[in-house]
């Protein structure tokens, strides 16, 4: 690495020996200074040091801790990356040196290509392909190291900033940053690439944390999530309390005693962290789960209990990687997720935040170990474990475990562009994208709760696909107006809890720490504040390096449809009981809410009766066209059974699917029919269905008699 000046600060392998001398000399020390600092080596800050170091300037690289690339070097392999073709420049270029080192037959040498697939059985290596998006850690490393080494950046490993007043501003504009050991920086621009936002935040620059309120910014995702919860959840009653059934005895372990709020409320609360463990089934390559120091059984009474209960699916889960590896993430009511054990994370000092991850990490080693050997899990999933360790060749140094653990969202900046479920969905069209998102509006559970019948159960998870692409503005990572005019920040971007959940994925923060870069090199050569950049300039210069900007034709502008913005009164899918298994799409252009539900037709092994019941609370006794709303499409079916309750009893119609008889919002006329006041309902089901069933909303229409 290219240090200018003492190894021993700037190598990774440096000892408490060096730190201290390196902390009793940095009074004295001259300032280290470059063009441009960039605090945080995440996968975004490497991308930025390398696009700075290409237009010509010199760069600092700080990373706090002795290694670089963030979680794309530590085991996210299986690369959250939305659309491919709205990933360009630095980040293509990453997945393109994928490509080329497993190219190379020597990088397989535990495993033939041709027979690497994942868990669809789609092959992992494509000769022909130009990209790769799967890939083991070291080889993550090794890439990203050579990035680094590419941007000539002086690169600082093991220093932190000092968060209470390590941040010098003068009128506006950060002029230098100091760190713990004293040792200090001055640039002209900044950049906070990490995942936290610990230089936004000593900088003064406004910032959330916790899950805004829907009615904030108008969305719907936000906030407290109990209703529309489709996944990671208890599907089994499972006891909360020490006694079962007596709370006087207090809740067991990883259960909160706090009221979980109302739904759509917004709350101070974050989604859950994990680690992304690699795995390996090759005995040729695979250690033990170990048992971690502080292991304690009664942590893990809830997965007992869950298993007891009769949910005996594996709680994790394993997505494929080259050479017999994993990336192992999440799954299920009790996985590897440490739901609520992180809410303090995002602004507790580095001393906090060590004590959380040991935590984390003490209990994830925890759950893996018990799953292979307590006596109280159940033998198929202990016999399922058998095959199963963690690879002995990755994160060697460090008990082959992660050295990052998953920070899925701490601070986010709020600027004077908010990123909200508007932009992901296409309701609104940034005029200034400086990258393009993809991905599901993705949240992990965020809390685990005693329910209204006395029951365990999650909270939190959502994952709502965009239904495309979608623009990423630029004012959404610059301050705002007046705040820090010489700070990009790409990681913790300005945007709600729920659009966070879609554009925090590696590829993204790839793209927005180049872009970062860039802006701040032409700012700076230009000589006025970032929030001045005219994007024009930087727009022309951002194509020119590569990078994705125009959304494609497929992704065309929406109109948000909620129930309250029609008239009578509509009854969403979201808030519809299901009898069975229905799975939410947004394929379609248009529907109501967050998307619409179709049965899954033919997936079955022995058919299933389902139902979809929309309750509706009607205000007055009289007389009431009964709608519903679907997307029509040629693989529905042509009689899907309607039954709704009047007062004179359930009358059942059916609609045919598969044509397009539907108003502009896909409603159709189930006709008119006599109700009494109060509750009524409208039952969708797929019996002898011959095709996809699908429901969206129930509407409801005050008619003359």
């Amino acid at each position: 690495f290219h240090n200018g000046g003492d190894m021993a600060r700037f190598f990774p392998v440096s000892t408490a020996a060096l730190l201290v001398l390196t902390a009793s000399l940095a009074d004295a020390a001259e300032p280290h200074r470059a063009d441009i600092v960039v605090y945080g080596g995440t996968s975004a800050g490497v991308a930025a040091a390398l696009q700075a170091s290409r237009m010509g300037k010199s760069v600092a690289l700080i990373e706090p801790t002795d290694h670089l690339g963030g979680l794309t070097t530590n085991g996210l392999g299986a690369t959250d990356s939305g659309r491919k073709e709205t990933i360009g420049g630095i980040s293509r270029d990453f997945y393109r040196r994928v490509q080329d080192h497993y190219r190379d037959r020597s990088a397989w040498n535990l495993q033939d290509p041709a027979e690497a697939a994942d868990k669809g059985g789609r092959p992992l290596f494509s000769p022909e392909a130009r990209t790769m998006w799967v890939f083991e850690p070291k080889v993550a490393q090794a890439i990203m190291d050579g990035l680094a080494r590419e941007s000539r950046a002086e690169i600082v490993y093991r220093e932190r900033l000092d968060r209470g007043k390590g941040v010098r501003l003068e009128e506006g504009r950060i002029v230098s940053i100091t760190m713990e050991s004293g040792l200090r920086f001055e640039a002209a621009m900044f950049i906070d690439a990490t995942y936290e936002g610990d230089l936004l935040a000593a900088a003064g620059v406004s910032f959330h944390v916790g899950r805004e309120a829907n009615s904030v910014y108008g969305e719907t995702l936000n906030g407290v999530q109990k209703k529309q919860m489709k996944g990671h959840l208890f599907t089994r009653p499972v006891d909360p309390y020490v006694v079962p059934g007596d709370p006087s005895s207090g809740l067991v372990a990883r259960v909160s005693p706090e009221p979980p709020g109302e739904d759509g409320s917004g709350d101070r609360r974050l989604q859950a962290f994990n680690f992304r463990m690699c795995m390996s089934d090759d005995p040729r390559n695979r250690v033990p789960f170990p048992k971690p120091e502080g292991y304690d059984e009664a942590d893990y009474e809830l997965l007992f209990r869950n298993f007891e209960a009769g949910d005996l699916r594996l709680p994790w889960s394993p997505s494929r990687m080259p050479n017999h590896k994993t990336d192992t993430n999440n799954y299920g009511a009790f996985s590897t997720d440490n739901i609520g054990m992180n809410h303090d994370y995002a602004e507790a000092s580095h001393e906090d935040r060590a004590r959380i991850v040991r935590e984390h990490e003490t209990y994830q080693k925890g759950l893996m170990w018990t799953l292979a050997n307590h006596p109280r899990v159940p033998g198929a999933i202990r016999e399922a474990m058998e095959p199963w360790g963690l690879a002995a060749d990755e994160f060697v140094g460090n008990g082959n475990w992660p050295r990052q653990i998953y920070v899925r969202e701490a601070r986010r900046m709020v600027s004077d562009y908010v990123v909200t479920e508007l932009d992901c969905r296409r309701v609104r069209v940034a005029e200034d994208p400086v990258g393009l998102g993809s991905y599901n509006m993705d949240s992990h559970n965020v809390q685990r709760y005693v329910d209204e019948h006395g029951k365990v159960q999650n909270e939190g998870d959502v994952q709502v696909s965009p239904g495309g692409p979608y623009a990423v503005s630029y004012r959404s990572i610059v301050p705002k107006r007046g705040e820090a005019a010489n700070l990009l920040v790409p990681v913790c971007v300005s945007s709600s809890h729920i659009a966070f959940g879609s554009i925090r994925m590696e590829p993204v923060f790839m793209i927005l720490g180049q872009s970062a870069a860039t802006a701040a090199v032409m700012a700076m050569e230009r000589g006025v504040a970032v929030q001045d950049l005219p994007y024009a300039e930087l727009r022309k210069r951002l194509l020119e390096d590569g990078q994705v900007l125009d959304l494609p034709p497929d992704a065309a502008p929406r109109e948000l449809l909620t129930a309250a913005s029609l008239p009578g009164i509509v009854v969403d899918d979201a808030e519809a009981r299901a009898e069975g298994e229905w799975v939410v799409s947004t394929s379609a252009t248009r529907f109501v809410g967050n998307g619409y539900r179709h049965d899954a037709f033919g997936t079955s092994v022995v058919p299933e009766t389902k139902r979809l019941v929309f309750p509706v609370k009607l205000p007055e006794s009289g007389n009431y066209e009964v709608r519903i709303a679907f997307p029509a499409h040629g693989n529905r079916a042509t009689r899907a059974r309607i039954r709704i309750q009047t007062a004179s009893g359930e009358v059942e119609t059916s609609v045919n699917q598969r044509e397009k008889k539907g108003d502009e919002n896909g409603f159709v006329s189930l006709g008119v029919h006599a109700f009494t006041k109060g509750v009524s309902e409208v039952s969708v089901s797929n019996e002898e269905a011959d095709g996809y069933v699908v429901a969206d909303a129930i509407q409801f229409l005050p008619a003359k008699p």
